[in-house]
């Protein structure tokens, strides 16, 4: 399995929220929510990707800290990968209208839609949040930028992520049985599509985590360093997997990823670790062990390293954290 993929499996985006916007020109839009209405909309979210995706019409967008703008066309997806503040619409010079404050209940008691505008040409889009752990992301969310346009609408898949949308916003409007289901995995599947046409769409001559999986020996090694993160590796077992000198391995892979691959499989390990200590009741040294360490103790330096305390005080901190969000 390649290491996207692997990223992927361990990722659990735990839900997916999916709303229909209508707007009219002109109009302008602050539609990024503000921490009470991510609290309301995704409850336990430590992390949330903002995405929306023009069906019909056009519009344009810009960060809040920025004055370049992109413009959309249909079947264009405009991805917030670190939950950026943002504006949408016909004119970005106009006083922006906050989103949560134009939102309304969808049909039959479903999620929410919005309809708002002055009435001229329409645009719509099917909008979406998606909720990650911010340390299983980081291999993603380091090699993204601010803003990622993915014209996911064009080429033979594109019929099927617009569909896919439809069916996403159509099941928020009138849930049932297993919606929650249903809408995490179709937020899944239309995050990993754009994330790979961005990956597609990068210079060959790009550095970063997307430019190692395209590379055969680092993107194969970082494929294993996924799988198997309990495995006693060293840069010469690594190298032999791979085919490759353990010089070659090694520089090749600082040069993409930017750290030594036995420092990428140390922050991978314990981000693993931190997400089993988060939601599970295993004991730490059963913990230490999935996750490569052969003693308890080197996994609580290594822990205490990294996230500057010790294991048990984190589990603990994060428990109470959970429990003051219900």
């Amino acid at each position: 399995m390649d290491a996207l993929s692997e990223v992927f499996r361990v990722l659990r985006l735990n839900t997916g929220f999916f709303l229909e916007a209508r707007f009219t020109a002109p109009w302008c839009v602050d539609s990024a929510p503000g921490r009470d209405d991510l609290n309301h909309i995704l409850p336990n979210a430590e992390h949330v990707a903002i995405y929306h995706l023009v069906t019909e019409g056009t519009c344009r967008t810009k960060l809040h800290d920025r004055t370049d703008q992109l413009e959309l066309n249909p079947g264009d997806l405009i991805l917030f990968p670190h939950g950026d503040g943002h504006l949408l619409g016909s004119d970005l010079q106009r006083a922006p209208v906050p989103a949560g404050a134009i939102m309304q209940p969808g049909q039959d008691g479903g999620l929410l839609r919005i309809d708002h505008g002055g009435g001229g040409g329409t645009t719509r889009f099917v909008c979406g949040f998606l909720a990650c752990d911010r340390r299983l992301c980081r291999p993603l969310l380091d090699a993204l930028p601010r803003m990622v346009r993915v014209p996911v609408g064009a080429g033979p898949a594109g019929a099927w992520i617009m569909s896919t949308l439809q069916r996403g916003a159509e099941e928020s409007q009138a849930p049932r049985p297993g919606a929650e289901a249903v809408l995490a995995k179709l937020s899944e599947l239309l995050f990993l599509e754009a994330i790979r046409r961005h990956i597609e769409s990068l210079p060959q001559e790009q550095r970063g985590w997307f430019a190692g999986l395209r590379d055969p020996q680092v993107g194969r090694a970082l494929a294993l360093l996924h799988s198997q993160p309990a495995r006693a590796w060293t840069v010469d077992t690594l190298a032999r997997e791979v085919a490759a000198s353990r010089s070659v391995l090694a520089e090749r892979f600082v040069a993409l990823i930017g750290e030594p691959p036995m420092q990428y499989l140390t922050r991978w390990r314990l981000a693993l670790a931190a997400q089993n200590l988060g939601g599970g009741n295993d004991p730490l040294g059963r913990i230490a062990a999935q996750v490569g360490y052969e003693s308890e103790a080197a996994f609580n330096r290594a822990f205490k390293r990294e996230f500057g305390m010790p294991p048990a005080t984190w589990r603990r901190a994060a428990r109470l954290q959970r429990n003051e969000m219900h």
